[in-house]
């Protein structure tokens, strides 16, 4: 993805908290105005101006950069978060919250802006965990959806935020543009800040105030359907450089076979999250940058006969699956490139199908996954399960 995303939330993210917070009561449900002044946010970039602009106080960039901003002394937990934004530059101009102290984990929403407007657009806004400074957009696909933005003049963002759920409504205030049923991310409270190439005014945070919506995580699309893969065996990350293969020739049929030396041996159970996902980055953290790193998954299926069954199948970034030891399917979902998997490289149940031959008893996958871009994940889903279990 263009490197933007990234600087969406890597400048509030990357600077270490200075102040102390002012932690949010249980009774706290009256609207707090936080004019954009330097009283109330702090600069986290040095292009940032407060201003006065069509007549209310608001913060822009000085030179068509993104800028950074915190807002200070303030922790939000749950409540309503309003504010107004002028679409400038091109990017992804978004809040950050739930930013925690060390700054590695957060909750990011922000909107994409790259020309005119397209009301039915679907990605023209997105939520996303921030895991480690990793923001999870291409493992939350789900958590898009189009709205009307406008040019030339303010964009109303209300966020309304519970426990473990979000409703975003943007310019219009009657229905909802974004519901997020399980936010994912691993912090409960933090931090407010914002970023992009954008005019920012009119904040107004009101604490507790969530409008009815349960604390509790709302429906999960895919947990009535017993054909997801959920229950697996991981294996601690290994570095893998680029260049490096996993296979290596053998002699004999079929002439290859998994490099020893970088096969998993010590395995731990791991269970698949919210909407099935397979989440590596929540478990192992963030590849860093100009790294890859190779981890393995394996489970088991007995099937009642032989057979072949396809297997609906999302990754990110790199893919090695493998029946019974054996070599099945190789395969690499890069974002920005041609061969980038549909949705626009993004993990996602939709990226492929691999037929698995299946022999009668047990049957072994085993995948190798590897990571080197933002998430690191896998979905899988048979397309019957008839004839098998898991």
């Amino acid at each position: 993805m263009n490197n933007s995303i990234n600087k969406l939330v890597s400048v509030i993210l990357c600077v270490a908290f200075s102040f102390t917070f002012y932690a949010q009561g249980p009774k706290q449900n009256k609207p707090v105005e936080f004019p954009f002044t330097e009283k109330y946010w702090s600069a986290l970039t040095d292009n940032v101006e407060f201003t006065t602009y069509k007549s209310v106080s608001a913060a822009k960039s000085t030179d068509g950069n993104p800028i950074g901003l915190m807002l200070k002394d303030f922790d939000f937990s749950t409540g309503t978060i309003e504010f107004d934004v002028e679409l400038k530059g091109r990017g992804f101009p978004g809040i950050t919250f739930h930013v925690d102290k060390d700054t590695l984990n957060s909750e990011t929403f922000y909107l994409r802006y790259f020309g005119k407007p397209q009301p039915q657009r679907r990605n023209n806004m997105q939520y996303a965990a921030v895991v480690d400074k990793v923001n999870l957009w291409d493992l939350t696909d789900d958590y898009q959806a189009a709205a009307q933005l406008y040019e030339n003049q303010w964009n109303h963002i209300k966020l309304v935020i519970s426990e473990n759920q979000m409703r975003a409504y943007v310019n219009d205030m009657e229905n909802v543009a974004l519901w997020v049923p399980a936010l994912e991310g691993l912090t409960k409270s933090g931090g407010i800040g914002l970023s992009g190439d954008v005019v920012y005014a009119n904040m107004v945070v009101t604490p507790n105030a969530i409008e009815g919506i349960p604390s509790s995580a709302g429906y999960d699309p895919t947990a009535n359907d017993s054909r997801y893969l959920r229950n697996w065996l991981v294996s601690e990350p290994i570095n893998f450089p680029f260049g490096k293969d996993l296979m290596k020739q053998i002699v004999v049929s079929p002439g290859v076979v998994i490099d020893s030396t970088v096969f998993g041996s010590t395995w731990k159970p791991l269970q698949a999250g919210q909407r099935s996902m397979v989440n590596l980055t929540k478990k192992y953290g963030g590849t860093k940058q100009g790294e890859r790193r190779l981890a393995w998954l394996k489970t088991t299926i007995t099937s009642d006969k032989m057979q072949k069954k396809k297997l609906n199948f999302g990754f990110n970034d790199e893919v090695w699956v493998f029946i019974n030891g054996k070599p099945l399917y190789i395969d690499k979902n890069y974002y920005g490139t041609p061969g980038m998997k549909e949705p626009l490289g993004r993990a996602t149940i939709e990226n492929t199908i691999i037929e698995i031959p299946l022999q009668e008893g047990e049957n072994e996958i085993l995948i190798g996954l590897t990571s080197y871009f933002y998430g690191w994940g896998m979905i899988a889903r048979w397309e019957n399960n008839d004839g098998i279990s898991f």
